[in-house]
Parts: structure tokens; C-alpha cells; sequence
């Protein structure tokens, strides 16, 4: 497995000597290899004793794992122990002193916590190891050196290792004698994180098998890592290739279905009660016939990590993914010039409008009070989501110009007027409304009624929409609708906002409506409101350009996103940070909406500290993308969670279902390439889709609003 290594200039001491039972491509044994250290490595524990010198230190691996564990008969623990070597064994199947069980139990959301001060004051007691793949085995011992627990916090358990099991995961099995109940050491493979920890862990350990504590681990093989280091400069070279793989990516992972494997793959992983956290499945493989766009393009990765370090797949067909990524695969053609993404992003907009059936049944009846809406999904055909539709349609606009393609223009104005006249007098809609309820008390009741939900992330880019509209066509309602929700908004502003995952992700959603009102509307005031909640997200932009995530104070976030004890870990969305000053950006809900809502702030008010932010974010994301030589599944994408101080993808994985090392083709790589391209152009979206001829389909459709 050919790797990319994160490296750190330290010297090695006086290279020592050790036996290793294992693997040529266990990632211990290359690690030692890629440190100078002399090794022997031998295929079983026999040819090992049989050689061994006094002294030396063994290390036994887990070759069989997870199917078989590891044999050391009671015999050669004897005969070790009378030589005094000091042996480190992982996944064992007998452990002379220490009650093991006779079946193993495979984790989910476990973490590694430290439990003693052997590692020193770079890894303290309560840290926290991520582990992933992991299958142990239950074990009776007083001397845990790391626990294995399902335990809240980002660095550090925050509630300690109460209320929760805890197992030994590391631990003295007697005075020369270290055992592990699973196998530790492909922690490349299986992206044990954060790298930096894992350095330490296997530095103390080596230590105290060589007996020597002095010696320094200065190579750890890591994979995968971010694409630039943060120092290392962006020019538009850099620029260029990161929407160029952002595009690749979605190939490489074989994202677009295709018709032979739609049925027994997709419907495989849909569970018939559609709860979209349970859409996973293993992945496309590439033997698989790739689609073409014409069948739609899947989610991405869910965050758990396996053992031989891939991810499962989300099963999940949205109709919001259709439209980005057709604006994702417009803008790499718009960027490049290569012309092979242009009629993948009109297969994808034709399967959203017309074969999908998200503007199937009563969403394409003229007489239906719900035409012109978007499904949520395949599988939620009545379900829609204020916001995913917004984020639908901003991605077929953007796809339409970039392409200058304006085929789908009427389903454009259809379904901003669809979800104009299904939101209250006030301009809100609330966080989703089902097609059985408007269809029973009529588009009107939701039009008529008095309805406010300061909630960025649900209402503000249908607002967004209403704006951009407006500016074609002239029609008054849009912009009453928006200005006044925005108000209400802004006067709610911060303390009585709703939070999704958090404050930040809130603000980062606002920026884009404030903007455009700008546009139609240049005021004092609409200034005022613009630059409140820009300066006030970039309070948290830090020298690289990253942002940092932050909780919110208000009584609705705390009740609801605050991860309170370590059983509520892993149960509902959640914040990548426990506390505020968690060094960690959020490329699903903040960092990847800022970029595009603030690259349209600088270009709407010509401010120049809107435009440094832009461009400190922009290369920050170059910077992060991902670099996998071992997964190209995930190469060129992006990840959720980025840990700047440890440039690193590290973070809470509380969410559950949206966690640290999920991809999504919508949501997180449309607008980041999207926006590396007009960034790249100089260009605004609402400059490059200005030209659109949206008024003849306005005539078209303002029957609805009668």
C-alpha cells in the first residue's frame, strides 16, 4: 500500500535493535524501517524466540485479525519471561495472569481514552484516541494504559469514563509483558487519529520494549493527509487543479449511477422506513459500471471508518445533490475548459426536473397546491425541505449560466414561486412541510398565515432566491417576502436564533441573502445587517483562513446540539467542537457556505476586508483538500471536520450520521469548487448569472400565485 508520510525533522537516537512478528506491510514494521531502527522481522513467534537475542525487545502483531487472534502458547510466555524480554502482543488468544473472553466484540462509536500518565504531558490522562475498525477482545485488568469507551469531547473525555462501559484496550499483562485486546498496529490503514497522538503512543510503547527512553519516533506514515501544508503557497495553478480533482473526485468514487446496479444496490440500502441515517452500504467498486449522470449521482461517504481504512456509502438520493453537483461539473468546464463535465451536468438537471419523479406526481400537477416543489429524496417523495430546494435551484441556475444552457428556466421559476406561496406572511416556511398537509388545507392557509422561524440554515437562501428572481423580473412579492423575513431575522439576531449544529453555521447561511439585498436594495441599513454578521464570523477566521466553529448560547442550542453526557454521544446532529476554542472548521454546514456567501458580500459592497477573508478561505480550502494515494475514493474530496492547529482531519465525531469524515457531493464539494472557480474568474455568481432570461417564464407561471 503505497502511503503519503507525515514527517517531523527530529533525530533518532542510537539506533536500537527489535524483533517483529508480522507482516512486510504491517504499518509498525514500515514505520520502523522508515526510522532507521533495525528490525528483524519473522513470519511466526517460533522463528522468532529461536533467534533472539538476550535484550532485545518483541513485538508480536495481529496477523489474523479480526478472524483469528493471536497465538503464544503458555510455554513461550515462560520461556520470554525467563530471558527478561519485554514483549508487546496484540489481539491475543491466551494471556497468562489476565481473564480473557472467548469472543471478541466489535465497536461503533468507542473511542480510545488515555487512563494513565504513561504517555507523559503530550497525551495526559482523558485523551482522546480515535480507533477505528476496531474489534476486541473483553478482558479483566487493573493496569489500563488506554480504555476503550463511547465518550463525549473533541481532545479530551470531557466527562471522564463515568456512566459509560469501559474496556482495556492497552495494558501491562506483568512486569515484561504489554498486551493490546485488538490490533494497533495498522493504524495507517485503518487512520487511527490524530496522527500526532498515535506518534506519541507509539513512542512510549517502543521505548519501553527497547528499553531505551531516549529513543525518538520522527516518522509516522500517514494517510490521508491534506493536499498543501498551511505555509505552502497558493497560486491559481493550485487553484485550478483543486476544482479539477473536486470534479475527478466524483468519478474516482463512482458516484454516478448506472442502471445495472440502480436496483439491487440503491434499493439494497433504502430501508423501507427511510430513515436517511440508515442509508449505508459498502462502496461502488470500480468493476462496477459507472453511470453518466442520466440516473442521478449518490450522496458520498458516511463517517465511519473500517479496518482496511475505507467508508461506507451513502444510499441516499437527494434532489438538492442533483443540482450542485450539476453546478460543481459546469464550473470545473467553465475553470479548465474541458468540455467532458458540460453534458454530465445537463444529464444530472434532466434527471432532476424530468425522469426522477422529484417533480413527479402532484409536485407536476398544474392543479396541485404542492406543484412546482422538490422532493427531499427518492424515498420522501411528499417531504420538502425549504432549504434543500433553495440549494437545488441556486445550483441549477449556476449550472444553467455557466453552461449558458437555460433550458430548465421554467422548472426554475416554478419552484421559487412554489415555495413563495407555501410561506407565511412573514416570508418563513419553517424547517420542512409535507405534500399530505398542503394538499389538505391549500397553499393559501400556509401564504396567509402569521409564521416566524429565525433559522438561517432552513430559511435564509429561499430568501436567496426570492432576491435573485426579483432582480429578472421585477415582481413585487419576492422581494416584500424576503426583506421582511430578513428583518425579523436580524432583529432576532443572535439570541433568539434557532442552531442547527451550532451558531456558526447560522451566520454563515445569512450572509447570502444580506448580500443580494444589497443588490436590490443598497441601504444604510441593509449595510449594517451585512456587516454584523460578517464581522462577526470572521472574529473566528485564524491565520490560515479556516473558521472556527462555535456553539451557540442560546436556550434553543443548548437544549438541542449540546452533546450533555457521554450516552448522548453519537445520538443526534452535533457540533464538530465540545467547547468553543476547539480548533476545528466545518466544511458541511460552515466553512463551505461562508466561502460562497462571502465571495458574493465582497463583490456586492466592494469591501475590502469581505475580499481578504474570501481569499484567505480560498486557499485554506486548496490547502485541506484531501491527498489519498491508498483511497483515491476520497482523494480530491473534502472532508467535514479539519483540525487547523494539527492540520489534520480530526474532530468530535458526535454527529450521528454527519460526522468528522463524511463527503457529500452537494453540500460540501459543489459549493467549494463552485466557489474556487469564480474565485479563480474574479466573478461573482450573481455577475455570471446576471444575463439569464428568467421573465418569460415568469409570465408563464404567475398563474400560481392567483
Amino acid at each position: 500500500m503505497t502511503v503519503a508520510c507525515a514527517t517531523i525533522a527530529l533525530t533518532v537516537s542510537a539506533t536500537p535493535r527489535l524483533a517483529l512478528v508480522g507482516n512486510d506491510d504491517n504499518d509498525l514494521y514500515r514505520t520502523l524501517l522508515l526510522n532507521g531502527v533495525e528490525v528483524t522481522r519473522h513470519n511466526t513467534v517460533d522463528d522468532a524466540i529461536s533467534s533472539l537475542p538476550k535484550g532485545i525487545g518483541l513485538i508480536v502483531t495481529a496477523t489474523g485479525y479480526p478472524e483469528k487472534r493471536t497465538e503464544i502458547s503458555a510455554e513461550q510466555y515462560a520461556d520470554l519471561s525467563r530471558r527478561g524480554t519485554r514483549i508487546y502482543i496484540e489481539y491475543p488468544a491466551l494471556l497468562p495472569g489476565c481473564e480473557m473472553a472467548d469472543s471478541t466484540v466489535s465497536g461503533r462509536l468507542e473511542r480510545g481514552v488515555v487512563t494513565s500518565g504513561f504517555f507523559g504531558k503530550n497525551l495526559p490522562e482523558m485523551s482522546i484516541l480515535g480507533i477505528n475498525g476496531c474489534t476486541y477482545i473483553p478482558a479483566n485488568t487493573k493496569s489500563m494504559l488506554v480504555a476503550y469507551a463511547k465518550v463525549a469531547g473533541f481532545d479530551t473525555a470531557q466527562f471522564g469514563l463515568t456512566d459509560t462501559e469501559v474496556h482495556p484496550l492497552l495494558f501491562f499483562a506483568g512486569k515484561d509483558r504489554m498486551a493490546s485486546t485488538t490490533r494497533l498496529s495498522h493504524f495507517c490503514q485503518s487512520r487511527f487519529g490524530p496522527s500526532d497522538s498515535w506518534k506519541t503512543v507509539w513512542q512510549c510503547v517502543l521505548r519501553w520494549v527497547m528499553r531505551d527512553n531516549k529513543f525518538t519516533l520522527g516518522i509516522l506514515p500517514v494517510d490521508p493527509v491534506a493536499t498543501l501544508a498551511p505555509d505552502d503557497n497558493v497560486d491559481e495553478n493550485a487553484r485550478i487543479n483543486a476544482v479539477r480533482r473536486g470534479a475527478k473526485w466524483l468519478s474516482k468514487a463512482n458516484l454516478f449511477i448506472h442502471p445495472s446496479w440502480e436496483v439491487t444496490e440503491i434499493g439494497k440500502y433504502q430501508p423501507k422506513n427511510g430513515d436517511p441515517n440508515l442509508f449505508f452500504g459498502p462502496a461502488i467498486t470500480s468493476d462496477m459500471l459507472q453511470g453518466d449522470g442520466s440516473r442521478g449521482v449518490m450522496e458520498g461517504h458516511g463517517s465511519t471508518v473500517l479496518a482496511d481504512g475505507s467508508q461506507l456509502y451513502r444510499y441516499f438520493i437527494r434532489a438538492d445533490v442533483q443540482g450542485e453537483t450539476a453546478m460543481l461539473l459546469a464550473s470545473a468546464a467553465y475553470v479548465t475548459g474541458d468540455k467532458q463535465y458540460s453534458p454530465v451536468a445537463e444529464r444530472l438537471l434532466d434527471y432532476l426536473f424530468y425522469s426522477s419523479g422529484f417533480r413527479g406526481g402532484a409536485r407536476n400537477d398544474p392543479d396541485s397546491c404542492s406543484y412546482g416543489l422538490i422532493s427531499w429524496a427518492n424515498t420522501h417523495p411528499g417531504t420538502f425541505f425549504n432549504d434543500d430546494n433553495a440549494r437545488c435551484i441556486l445550483g441549477a441556475i449556476g449550472a444553467s449560466a455557466m453552461m449558458d444552457n437555460q433550458r430548465w428556466n421554467r422548472y426554475i421559476v416554478e419552484n421559487i414561486l412554489g415555495n413563495l406561496r407555501t410561506c407565511s406572511k412573514q416570508g418563513f416556511q419553517g424547517n420542512a412541510l409535507e405534500q399530505r398537509d398542503i394538499q389538505r388545507n391549500g397553499w393559501r392557509y400556509y401564504n396567509e398565515r402569521d409564521f416566524v422561524n429565525p433559522h438561517p440554515h432552513f430559511e435564509s437562501w429561499m430568501w436567496a432566491c426570492y432576491l435573485w428572481l426579483y432582480d429578472k423580473t421585477g415582481y413585487q412579492p419576492l422581494l416584500d417576502k424576503a426583506r421582511e423575513g430578513i428583518r425579523i431575522t436580524m432583529e432576532a439576531y443572535p439570541d433568539r436564533w434557532l442552531s442547527q449544529n451550532g451558531i456558526q453555521q447560522e451566520r454563515a447561511r445569512m450572509i447570502l441573502p444580506l448580500a443580494w439585498l444589497i443588490r436590490v436594495e443598497d441601504t444604510p441599513q441593509h449595510r449594517e445587517w451585512l456587516d454584523t454578521v460578517v464581522s462577526k464570523l470572521l472574529e473566528s477566521q485564524v491565520e490560515c483562513g479556516a473558521i472556527r466553529e462555535e456553539l451557540g448560547s442560546s436556550a434553543q442550542d443548548k437544549n438541542k446540539i449540546l452533546v450533555t453526557s457521554n450516552e448522548a454521544y453519537g445520538k443526534n446532529e452535533a457540533s464538530l467542537i465540545a467547547i468553543n476554542g476547539d480548533p476545528v472548521s466545518d466544511m458541511l454546514y460552515t466553512c463551505n457556505f461562508s466561502f460562497f456567501s462571502l465571495n458574493e458580500a465582497a463583490h456586492a459592497t466592494g469591501n475590502p476586508r469581505y475580499a481578504k477573508a474570501v481569499k484567505q478561505l480560498a486557499d485554506f480550502l486548496v490547502r485541506i483538500q484531501v491527498n489519498s494515494p491508498a483511497h483515491p475514493d476520497i482523494d480530491g474530496a473534502w472532508f467535514r471536520a479539519f483540525d487547523y492547529d494539527r492540520w489534520d482531519y480530526w474532530a468530535s465525531n458526535a454527529d450521528n450520521g454527519w460526522g468528522a469524515w463524511c463527503t457529500l457531493t452537494g453540500w460540501i464539494q459543489s459549493w467549494i469548487v463552485s466557489t474556487e472557480a469564480l474565485v479563480h474568474k474574479q466573478k461573482s455568481y450573481w455577475d455570471i448569472t446576471s444575463d439569464m432570461n428568467m421573465k418569460d417564464a415568469m409570465k408563464k407561471s404567475l398563474w400560481m400565485m392567483d
